[in-house]
């Protein structure tokens, strides 16, 4: 399998395994951010085309990507916290109504709904990770599809659990969730682009996405795919481009009360970026040529050895069929003294995220198998 580590300007003589954190910049990424930032500087070159056709482009891309034929249903969104805030402004719920999320889950995909449940006397129920060494992925399923009940109206949920690569059947929590008349929000930010998803089969009422992890590309910017429920529904902001006839710039001000097809009302303000369209255009071109499929096979490919050697040492790592292979936690000894790990990491410019008592370990195309044998190398020194 080829190794793409010539398509970045990652140095050689540090260990990076924190793409779950940040992403490097494509070599072509980082040009075509440059050559948009060189157009706003003869501002006369820009068109009022500029403002909408870039836009409907990386649409069509994103839409490719998650396996759906309606680019219409994807908007623009500056951030996952303003994606599922814009899910939050269109629920209504009843008094004893529950959201399902998991334990520890990411903040952005928290507080909205803490928010929701509080307005409304509703209910956050929380599905505990699943004590125990084995089976742990397998059964946390198993207690999500057990908590969906007649009470459930949102699950907000991501296609992995961020810290750990912990996978979530979302195909039968959506079949579920139908029965129920239950929504299903999904935070993919830690997956898409690098595991496969398809709207076709899980059928999602929103999937969310920023885009400076694993689609590779600007921060501050990202996109949101907004299902037939939200289609008549209230936008966060008010602005100018998401209404009907708004590519007539000679006619703005002749009000429109009616806005664009299904989720281009979602789009945020300023959505046109011109700078972090052109470099998500590139960056998710090259993970479509990728493919989700091939990312996830390379990554279990130049980790797989450091799975056995690791438990040997007292760690645990989800069984490969319940996690990631671009993202996957190594739970540590509870002995271990984190201060010493976080010194060695240093030492050797090996760069992952520490979440607990968890190292969080996130690889792509640009990885080896020699990253994680230093990695390896590292930690056994310690245990």
């Amino acid at each position: 399998m080829q190794n793409l580590k010539h398509l970045f300007d990652l140095p050689n003589h540090i260990t990076y395994l924190n793409t779950a954190t940040m992403s490097p910049l494509l070599k072509s990424t980082n040009l075509a951010g440059k050559k948009a930032i060189d157009k706003k500087s003869v501002p006369f070159t820009i068109t009022s085309n500029d403002f909408f056709s870039p836009l409907n482009l990386l649409k069509k891309q994103f839409a490719k990507l998650i396996n759906t034929n309606e680019p219409e249903r994807i908007a623009a969104i500056p951030s996952a916290s303003y994606g599922i805030a814009t899910v939050a402004n269109n629920i209504v719920l009843n008094a004893g109504d529950e959201i399902l999320i998991v334990e520890d889950q990411f903040p952005s995909n928290f507080y909205a709904w803490q928010r929701l449940v509080e307005k409304y006397n509703a209910k956050i129920i929380t599905i505990a990770k699943p004590k125990g060494k084995k089976n742990r992925g397998k059964n946390w399923n198993i207690d999500i599809l057990n908590s969906i009940t007649e009470k459930t109206a949102v699950i907000a949920i991501g296609h992995i659990h961020w810290a750990d690569g912990t996978l979530f059947n979302l195909k039968a929590i959506s079949k579920k969730a139908k029965t129920k008349n239950a929504l299903l929000i999904v935070d993919a930010t830690q997956s898409l682009g690098a595991l496969p998803f398809s709207i076709k089969n899980i059928q999602p009422d929103a999937v969310i996405c920023a885009g400076y992890k694993w689609l590779f590309g600007a921060y501050a910017y990202g996109l949101a795919y907004y299902g037939p429920y939200f289609d008549d529904g209230i936008p966060i902001e008010e602005n100018w481009s998401n209404r009907v006839n708004s590519d007539n710039f000679a006619d703005l001000t002749n009000y429109q009360s009616e806005y664009k097809i299904q989720a281009a009302r979602y789009n945020s303000g300023e959505n046109a970026n011109f700078i972090a369209v052109a470099m998500l255009q590139d960056s998710i071109s090259n993970i479509l040529e990728w493919t989700p499929e091939y990312i996830q096979l390379y990554c279990q490919e130049i980790s797989q050895h450091i799975i056995k050697p690791l438990t040997k040492l007292g760690c645990q790592i989800e069984d490969s069929e319940y996690r990631a292979n671009h993202l996957f936690g190594i739970e540590l000894p509870n002995n271990i003294d984190l201060t010493t790990l976080k010194a060695q990491l240093e030492k050797h410019r090996i760069f992952v995220s520490i979440r607990g008592n968890y190292i969080r370990v996130s690889c792509h195309l640009f990885n080896t198998k020699e990253d994680f044998t230093i990695l390896l190398q590292c930690l056994t020194s310690i245990l």
